[in-house]
């Protein structure tokens, strides 16, 4: 897997699904709205953390900085 997230993309990504997930654990959120935002909340952590996000390889998107050309 080639990288395709960039830093600050990777440190939103983590810290909005430690708030989703927070939210579903804490119970302030309520039925299958709070499950699905909590599964939302665990893949955001995951692809922040591996720095690889599927959905970007399909539509061909990219937030890495590109290497300088040497």
């Amino acid at each position: 897997m080639v990288r395709n997230e960039g830093t600050v993309d990777r440190i939103v990504r983590v810290v909005l699904g430690v708030a989703l997930v927070a939210a579903w654990a804490f119970g302030w959120l309520t039925g299958t709205l709070a499950v699905v935002l909590g599964v939302v909340g665990i893949v955001l952590i995951g692809t922040g953390a591996v720095g690889f996000c599927p959905l970007y390889r399909m539509l061909g998107m990219s937030t890495c900085p590109v290497p300088a050309k040497r």
